[in-house]
């Protein structure tokens, strides 16, 4: 099946290449692989060009009047200097209290680490620009640097240097986040802020004139395939029995990280309704993408789709900027005749696209070589589990660029949790009376009501979730958790909805293990609690600021 590769293809001088994407940050393991590769072409139509007969072209702004992209860039720029903004503003105020100097992780150990380890070749495997030194005043400028840009490229203004500029900018707290910026949501923000930096006009202050490249548009699209065609086939390739039976949405909206109250009441819907909805998510998820390769008309009816599906996910969870991120990307496929009339503008006076815009080829051509084969590799091995005889240079190409996390695979609740185990933290003075530590948004305290935070990510919330399902000594991060709770660090402390040591730290502290499960209908309207919890024992053994365990 080889429709997967035919996704970019220009002149006589096509790309030959595959899909999907690259590998985590200090460079995952490749499976070996001999030589051949794949390749295939796509007509000009998949790829924006004018059609017969086709729905009105693409909105201009003002200077491009005949490039058929010039809605999309304009669009999606301003989409993402939004998403930007919440994802810097979001890390910033917790980034002191996950990787700062009294944080969880702080990350001088990790550079010092690097710096003492990798030599030279540290600036290349950790790329960020906290190499400069400055310490919890850096990751301060750091995200108010963002935060800045972020509301310039809101305002229109965005630039191929602003967007770069961005794009390094996450990626040096991605490089030294470790667990607490390691989601698929920030390999995504990452690889569509790379492709927008060459999306964006050239020049600083007025943009340069110039047509929004096809090539770049194309590879969004490729982008968009990978991630709504990866996260079904991953599904199904997991062997959950769940997703096979389609049942797993009796389960998803209890146990899903961080639920909404609109996911409280979803979760009590009639069996029926989840086993309809699972169909309907595999039709969106397996089917509609290959439609982003069709005529216009199709593309938008698959953006439609694609856009229901997450507004729906939102609705009933919390998953930072991944829901308008991926809504964003559907800009490339929907096109200003997706609008109500009265928002549209006169069409462009010519719909032929532009391939490279205003980038010489030499630039762009390269780029979507790079693209096209490290996403391929992934893609085939994460994605569809299918092992090719990938070429050597192709392996080292895909271990180079793996410290910049800009090219990724994706793929959703690849196997559904039917349970929903959470940690909970106690403190003692004297290892006889406990007093719990509430988080602010994951689950607790039984009456309080799930509620929306999104875009917003609470990472520790999330990190402490993925902790729950597996033993303690999987998530090495919690020593220093509790170290930083046991030193009643300001920052870490900071993190968590209360304090129930307020005057001085605990002496001892523990953490127990809860099912929790939403509460039936009855029962919540009856005493006002959306969960009810049982104990299921000790999680991490109890530990002390001066002995291992409590008397």
């Amino acid at each position: 099946m080889r429709a997967w590769t035919a996704c970019l293809s220009w002149d006589a001088r096509a790309i030959r290449a595959s899909s999907a994407i690259a590998t985590s940050p200090l460079g995952r393991r490749i499976a070996q692989h001999n030589p051949r590769a794949a390749a295939a072409r796509v007509g000009s139509s998949a790829m924006g060009e004018a059609e017969p007969g086709a729905a009105r072209a693409p909105e201009p702004p003002a200077g491009a009047a005949s490039d058929p992209h010039a809605w999309s860039r304009a669009v999606f720029l301003r989409l993402l200097g939004g998403i930007y903004l919440a994802a810097f503003v979001s890390l910033w105020v917790q980034v002191e209290g996950l990787i700062g100097s009294r944080g969880i992780l702080p990350y001088g150990e990790l550079l010092e680490l690097g710096r003492t380890r990798l030599g030279v070749s540290r600036y290349w495997v950790l790329p960020t620009v906290l190499w400069l030194g400055g310490g919890d005043a850096a990751l301060h400028a750091v995200c108010g640097a963002g935060t800045v840009l972020a509301i310039v490229a809101m305002l229109g203004r965005a630039r191929a240097l602003s967007m770069l500029a961005l794009w390094a900018l996450y990626l040096s707290l991605a490089t030294v986040g470790e667990d607490f910026l390691s989601f698929q949501w920030d390999a995504l923000l990452l690889e569509a802020g790379l492709l927008a930096v060459f999306l964006a006009p050239r020049g600083l202050v007025r943009a340069r004139p110039g047509a929004a490249p096809a090539l770049v548009v194309g590879l969004f699209r490729w982008l968009l395939f990978r991630l709504m065609f990866g996260s079904g086939v991953v599904k199904l390739r997991s062997g959950d029995p769940t997703w096979r039976s389609l049942t797993a949405l009796q389960y998803h909206y209890e146990t899903q990280p961080l639920p909404t109250w609109i996911g409280y009441y979803a979760h009590h819907l009639p069996a029926r309704m989840h086993t309809v909805s699972c169909a309907i998510m595999f039709g969106i998820e397996l089917g509609l993408p290959w439609l982003i390769w069709s005529p216009a008309a199709w593309r938008r009816m698959a953006a439609v789709g694609f856009v229901f599906l997450q507004v729906l996910i939102a609705l009933t969870g919390n998953y930072a900027f991944f829901n308008l991120l991926s809504v964003a990307l559907c800009v490339f496929i929907a096109g200003p005749e997706s609008l109500p009339a009265r928002w549209r503008r006169p069409p462009p006076a010519s719909g032929r696209a532009d391939w490279f815009g205003p980038w010489p080829r030499p630039v762009l051509v390269p780029l979507a070589a790079v693209i096209l084969l490290v996403s391929g590799l992934e893609f085939t091995e994460a994605t569809l589990g299918v092992g090719l005889p990938w070429p050597r240079p192709v392996i080292a190409l895909a271990r180079a660029v793996s410290p910049l996390r800009s090219i990724d695979s994706y793929g959703l609740f690849a196997v559904m949790t039917t349970t929903r185990p959470e940690i909970v933290l106690e403190g003692s003075d004297d290892g006889a009376t406990w007093r719990a530590y509430d988080f602010r948004y994951k689950p607790g305290d039984a009456a309080r009501r799930p509620g929306f935070v999104a875009p917003h990510q609470p990472r520790l919330d999330w990190q402490m979730w993925f902790a729950a399902l597996g033993p303690c000594e999987q998530s090495p991060w919690l020593d220093r958790l509790f170290q930083r709770l046991l030193e009643g660090s300001p920052p870490v402390v900071g993190l968590l909805a209360s304090n129930p040591f307020p005057s001085h730290p605990p002496r001892y502290l523990r953490a127990l293990l809860y099912d929790y499960h939403f509460t039936d209908l009855d029962t919540h309207r009856r005493t006002g609690e959306w969960w009810q919890r049982r104990l299921e024992g000790e999680f991490c053994p109890p530990v002390s600021r001066i002995s291992p365990a409590p008397p």
